[in-house]
């Protein structure tokens, strides 16, 4: 599934195409997503000038006067920016016509959505989500004051989009090895200073994945369709039985929450209990 780093080069690729230019025509090819693509949706937004594109988690918002699109790729979406003429794809759902660009969104699995709100901070999949890890309010302060009376493996805590968005299963396996804290440890048990190494670890771990355009999974591709290349980088995830980099202990893979982690066990050892 793309990831925070893969949503905000998405809209890094798609905005300059994008911004304060106008919506001509928009068309639905498929409106069975996960959830239905309103069947008013070109009305609201055809001849309304894009004022804004953002990120709000994993959510691409769109701004107009009229309301606000919200885009989430799903597990196999992405974002297309065609200035060719190439014509639609197979899996290719909805398209809009924008200044002298079409912008398409692919999604073989039909996972994602298009959808509408008046205004995008009020629609109820917005509205429920924690704070950014990348913005002021994400500290260690907060995570520790959240963590507190918290069983949970600190794995699944810094992945509940509640407490803090965009942290999913790579970055926040990454983000623990950094820090050197045990996946498996109850989230309301690690230290003040646990939670100050992990702030860090993991705004470091999502700005470098950013800047090198995200991770090589099978299905993402920026708005170029060229892949990101953060897997590059990556010390743990996807390394299971190979030599640690830091120390040459094994890698480690273990299901944590239903999702497979992996971790050094030497170097993330005495991140345990504090």
């Amino acid at each position: 599934m793309p990831e925070l780093p893969e949503v905000e080069t998405t809209v890094a690729g798609i905005r300059p195409w994008l911004e304060n230019k106008t919506i001509r025509q928009m068309t639905i090819h498929q409106p069975r997503l996960r959830w239905a693509v309103p069947a008013d949706l070109p009305e609201r937004v055809g001849g309304q000038v894009i004022t804004a594109v953002r990120r709000r988690g994993k959510y691409i918002i769109v701004n107009t006067a009229a309301g606000d699109m919200l885009v989430h790729l799903g597990m196999s979406g992405s974002l297309r920016i065609d200035t060719h003429g190439n014509g639609r794809r197979k899996h290719d759902h909805v398209e809009w016509q924008i200044g002298d660009a079409v912008l398409r969104f692919h999604d073989p699995r039909r996972f994602g959505c298009v959808l509408f709100a008046e205004q995008a901070e009020q629609h109820r999949l917005i509205a429920c989500l924690g704070v950014e890890p990348l913005d002021e309010a994400f500290h260690a302060d907060y995570l520790y004051r959240r963590s507190r009376g918290r069983r949970q493996a600190v794995k699944n805590f810094i992945m509940n989009a509640r407490i803090v968005v965009g942290v999913g299963n790579i970055y926040a396996s990454e983000a623990l090895f950094a820090a050197g804290i045990w996946p498996e440890a109850e989230a309301g048990r690690l230290s003040r200073a646990s939670y100050q190494r992990l702030t860090e670890a993991i705004r470091q771990t999502l700005s470098e994945a950013i800047g090198a355009g995200g991770t090589t999974l099978q299905d993402f591709v920026n708005a170029d369709g060229q892949p990101g290349y953060f897997a590059q980088s990556l010390k743990v995830y996807g390394r299971a039985g190979q030599v640690c980099i830091r120390c040459g202990a094994t890698i480690v893979k273990r299901q944590i929450g239903q999702r497979s982690s992996y971790f050094c066990p030497r170097c993330q050892q005495t991140g345990r209990y504090r």
